[in-house]
């Protein structure tokens, strides 16, 4: 999957706060992402986010 850093992403699983959208801050083995509605920052696995993502919003 070719990710960089700044896409925005829509996972299938809602965060919280029940936004869907995030954007990626880091990638690499961890990707760094931000919650859209929340601003919350979290380090998830890079393997768990691409089974995850829905789609990539341009």
């Amino acid at each position: 999957m070719d990710l960089k850093a700044g896409d925005k992403i829509e996972l299938k699983k809602p965060h919280p706060c029940g936004n869907k959208i995030f954007t990626l801050l880091r990638v690499g083995m961890d990707f760094k992402i931000r919650c859209e509605n929340c601003g919350r920052e979290v380090m998830v696995p890079r393997k768990k986010i691409e089974k995850n993502i829905k789609k990539v919003i341009d």
